[in-house]
């Protein structure tokens, strides 16, 4: 257009930079490139090897864990190790055979999908045998199924003998014993021990779950490497248990002679099983590779890698300077600093990014003010109702009070109370104002209770327990008196209950505790306390945990401990904090 000024775009820039950097000659590079795509197809070749022995390994793990996890279920059982232990005739044998150990058993042989034979061996010989015949066919034809026998049938055995000295909790074995090696099985072994006297666990019983070989080595195929791979499995003794290559006619006294230098041999360990996992892979396959994308890669790494590598490099010697004061500048309204500028000199993208960075700031900066007012004044407003909700349920619950000691013609009480009740609501007023120190908190809550006293007289008592360091610390006003009053509505049964309040200087925040005697709670009756449309009694509680939340955040609050009949604990927590003079906020660590 006439008038309009003409300018050399950066995409110019760029493209002209292109075109002179793609005329340098490559002759001297091809070797490189050549050299390079060959070490990568070797490196990419044996990573990827290693990634798919390291997918089986984790698959051969995975049901190897999955079946220690089932004796897991046995060994950690006290309630099994409390019923073996007791060596009673009769009816108790076969009520603890029946009602506990069948049903745990076909419970543990139900807790896999897998097909396994559970046989367990223990000590109580007062407790029947389970079992079925099967001799001379493979346990596991049956599906899966468990035993009980007990342990008199396998002291004999060699591999019980052998087995190793019990370390709690990690003693296990894995091999092929009796008749595993006939029907390509594998046992797991483990024992049974009692945690009675935990200075000297005793073993009550032994564990034996066995499974076939190849449900544990379903994974290991050859399909999954390059054709004409080798993939198979030794022993701790070097001896082949499984083999799988895409030459069928391949036995495992041939696999040695793949171990040389026409073939890439790699090993890995499986844990838990003591076996070795190994792929012979023939160089043949990888050169053919090598051969096919020879051509390609020289061009492709020479252009994709070398060129553009190169031509970033060069091109950024020249627009370093102008890419590095937008990265200050976006640094710094990252890390808040909305005041940071840019200035360009000519008509070009750079400049227009400078005017569009320096028009986001300015934006930015005015938004996040506005909302910051905003949220301001919405956190006061709710803060304000919460607090005007509660205040008019105490004073209710007190002239309810103060009502009865009337109809008694307690004049004295009357006058101590509504003393109290001036005290109480002269702390609570605090001049209008939302926060309170901590020490005016503990005297409303005090001074709350000793009205109470004047109603229950010696059957409430009470202690406080305070840290000197929360003192000079403020808080949101009314959080401790609602609890107290919930406790005497609603935990008070019995003669007399006790309540004791702490307040703990913690290394984060500050700790407040409300600990009664009182009747206590279940741990559903706490969930609906919490459940925005939960129970009746829940109110006061949840107004105390929204009104710390509106004020501090949603990792401070309030906490419920309890169980029936033993009492409740209320635990609150606050950050350390002081409202200032001029009105604003100052938060401390501990």
């Amino acid at each position: 257009m006439k008038g309009k000024r003409r300018y050399f775009s950066f995409g110019y820039k760029l493209m002209i930079s292109y075109i002179v950097l793609l005329i340098v000659p490559v002759a001297f590079v091809g070797t490189f490139a050549y050299n390079t795509s060959v070490e990568s197809i070797h490196t990419q070749t044996k990573a990827n090897i290693r990634g798919t022995l390291k997918q089986i390994q984790d698959n051969i793990h995975y049901k190897v864990e999955d079946i220690q996890r089932l004796t897991d279920l046995l060994y950690y059982d006290r309630t099994l190790a409390d019923s073996l232990r007791r060596y009673d005739d009769g009816w108790y044998s076969f009520d603890t055979l029946q009602s506990y150990l069948m049903p745990t058993l076909q419970n543990t042989i139900h807790a896999t999908n897998r097909n396994i034979a559970l046989s367990v061996y223990i000590q109580n010989d007062t407790i029947p045998e389970v079992y079925y015949s099967y001799e001379g066919m493979d346990p596991l034809s049956k599906g899966r199924f468990y035993e009980l026998f007990h342990e008199k049938r396998i002291l004999e055995k060699g591999w019980f003998k052998e087995f190793p000295q019990e370390q709690y909790g990690v003693t296990m074995q894995w091999r092929q014993i009796d008749e595993d090696g006939k029907f390509g099985n594998i046992s797991l072994l483990r024992r049974l021990m009692d945690t009675y006297e935990p200075t000297a666990p005793k073993p009550f019983g032994f564990i034996r779950i066995t499974v076939k070989i190849s449900d544990l080595l379903e994974s290991v195929s050859d399909d999954k490497f390059r054709k004409g791979s080798t993939l198979y499995i030794e022993n701790e003794k070097h001896e082949i248990i499984y083999l799988s290559s895409s030459d069928k006619n391949m036995n495992p006294g041939q696999i040695p002679h793949l171990n040389s230098r026409d073939n890439l041999q790699i090993k890995a360990p499986i844990e838990g099983l003591n076996w070795t996992l190994a792929a012979n892979i023939p160089n043949e396959v990888m050169e053919q590779d090598i051969r096919r994308v020879k051509s390609v890669t020289i061009i492709v790494c020479l252009i994709m890698i070398v060129l553009f590598s190169a031509a970033g490099m060069l091109l950024s010697g020249y627009f370093s300077r102008r890419v590095v004061k937008i990265v200050s500048v976006l640094r710094s309204f990252q890390e808040g600093d909305l005041h940071k500028r840019l200035r360009y000199r000519g008509q070009d993208e750079f400049n227009q990014i400078a005017l569009a960075l320096n028009d986001m700031g300015e934006n930015m900066n005015r938004l996040i003010q506005e909302v910051y007012l905003s949220n301001l004044q919405k956190k006061e407003a709710e803060l304000e109702i919460l607090q005007a909700q509660i205040n008019p349920h105490f004073l209710y619950n007190s002239f309810s009070s103060i009502n009865r000691l009337a109809q008694f013609g307690e004049i004295g009480k009357i006058r101590s109370m509504v003393s109290g009740l001036a005290k109480f609501y002269r702390l609570t007023l605090n001049e209008g104002r939302m926060m309170i120190p901590v020490e005016k908190e503990l005297q409303q809550v005090q001074t709350y209770i000793e009205i109470q006293k004047i109603k229950y007289e010696d059957r409430l008592t009470f202690n406080l327990d305070i840290d000197e360091k929360v003192l000079g610390f403020d808080t949101v006003k009314l959080i401790l008196q609602p609890f107290v009053e919930n406790i005497l509505e609603h935990a008070f049964y019995g003669d007399a209950i006790h309540i004791r309040i702490s307040a703990e200087a913690r290394e984060q925040a500050i700790e407040f505790k409300i600990i009664d005697d009182g009747i206590g709670m279940t741990a559903d009756t706490i969930r609906q306390i919490f459940s925005p449309s939960g129970i009746k009694m829940g109110y006061g509680i949840r107004n105390v945990d929204q009104r710390i939340k509106l004020q501090f955040g949603d990792s401070y609050g309030v906490k419920l401990f309890s169980r029936l009949g033993v009492g409740t604990t209320v635990q609150l927590i606050i950050p350390y904090y002081r409202h200032t003079e001029s009105g604003g906020e100052e938060r401390m660590q501990g």
